[in-house]
């Protein structure tokens, strides 16, 4: 017989208070604000985001899925994205992160298809939304759930198990919304209120070409608009498209030999991201390192993400940083451009303020930190603490200088 031990209010808030001297609070806020653990200069804002609207399916006995990515598109404008919803047993706190029950429940997105069958039940539901800078939903983009997740028996794509991150071009004035999905083979491109006006990549099928990816992970961007697509879990490769998606060039191939992978040779392109002066890092995640390239793939240098690390994200920031979420570690590392370690937050665990498996990093204008977790099932906010030292927090995104360098 399955027992499932719960890790009810009272628990929770006991053990809490007894840690930090804080008297029992009410409500949905306090039952989680005093289980928060120290997270350096920050201090995980709780409850974000705030329970989600019925606007159409009642989520009574539901929680969040798998946290596959973030955006800050301001303050008061935040857009998340998970691979649906995980149904509580009964008697769960409302809106617990299931990750917090015993034994914990998650949402891969891949589950439905698995053949195994599992003994909670979950739906491909609110897979985009955004909330205003006190963590409520402002905008649902229910319309869109059965496109970014197909129900079984509906064809290519079906298989799929969900988005894989969300971005926002910093130097489109309309903020179209990016959604890139590895499954899928796709990127899909959406005005900021929710029409699809582009699609690269052919839904399910896989491939290396001017329209066709291979499990596409990650976008980044120069100020004329030429991004740079990583390509990806299978494709090992950097993909180079004009402004209007027109493809220019790309660059990588998988190691020959695998027990000494050289430059311009990847296993797992993760994630990428661009310095202010217009250098490329690529996260070559199963390699446990970082490559670094000019804007038409020329290798200029690699450093190493630490022993046996995996990469899901990195952020290069406009004070000239690397943070880099490791897997392994369950840390945001800090390097500087040049790979030189400099300190890191968090640590492994459930807790508010702790991590597994960091999946997209933003910050927006006010340094507000916001990530997605797809192994702890949630997204997470951290403000600043008021005394922060600003070495020691994360910086805004970094504007890319116009014209490259002579």
């Amino acid at each position: 017989m399955r027992i499932t031990t719960i890790l009810t209010t009272s628990t929770l808030v006991l053990a809490a208070a007894v840690l930090v001297g804080e008297l029992p609070l009410r409500g949905l806020e306090a039952r989680q604000a005093v289980t928060k653990v120290d997270m350096g200069d920050y201090e995980p804002v709780v409850p974000w985001p705030r329970p989600l609207p019925d606007t159409d399916l009642s989520h009574d006995g539901w929680t969040w899925g798998s946290g596959a990515g973030v955006w800050a598109e301001s303050p008061g404008k935040v857009w998340v994205m998970q691979r649906g919803e995980i149904a509580l047993p009964p008697g769960a706190e409302p809106w617990i992160c299931a990750c917090l029950l015993n034994p914990r429940r998650t949402n891969t997105g891949r589950r439905d298809y698995s053949g195994t069958a599992y003994p909670y039940q979950m739906r491909r539901h609110h897979l985009v939304f955004a909330v205003d800078g006190t963590g409520k939903t402002i905008v649902e983009w229910l319309q869109h759930d059965r496109y970014l997740a197909p129900p079984r028996g509906s064809g290519l794509g079906e298989m799929g198990r969900g988005p894989h991150k969300i971005l926002i071009n910093p130097y489109d004035p309309a903020k179209h919304i990016w959604i890139v999905d590895d499954d899928m083979h796709e990127i899909n491109v959406f005005t900021n209120s929710g029409t699809l006006v582009k699609t690269m990549g052919e839904r399910g099928v896989p491939g290396r070409g001017p329209n066709n990816f291979n499990r596409p992970t990650d976008i980044a961007w120069l100020p004329d608009g030429t991004f740079f697509v990583a390509d990806g879990y299978a494709g090992t490769r950097v993909a180079k498209f004009d402004r209007n998606g027109k493809f220019l060039m790309d660059w990588g191939r998988p190691p020959v030999d695998p027990d000494r992978p050289g430059p311009n040779e990847f296993w797992s392109v993760h994630s990428i991201g661009i310095s202010r002066d217009r250098r490329l890092f690529v996260a070559d995640r199963e390699h446990h390192r970082m490559q670094v390239f000019d804007e038409n793939g020329k290798f200029l240098a690699m450093w190493p993400t630490g022993y046996n690390s995996s990469v899901l994200a990195h952020f290069v920031t406009q004070d000239d940083f690397v943070w880099v979420a490791d897997w392994t570690t369950n840390r945001l590392v800090k390097y500087d451009l040049d790979g030189h370690y400099i300190l890191d937050i968090g640590s492994g665990g459930a807790l508010p303020g702790q991590f597994d498996g960091v999946h997209q990093i933003h910050v927006d204008s006010a340094r507000n930190l916001y990530v997605t977790e797809v192994s702890n099932d949630r997204s997470q906010m951290f403000r600043p603490k008021p005394n922060a030292d600003p070495n020691r927090i994360i910086g805004p995104m970094a504007i890319v200088n116009p014209k490259p360098s002579r």
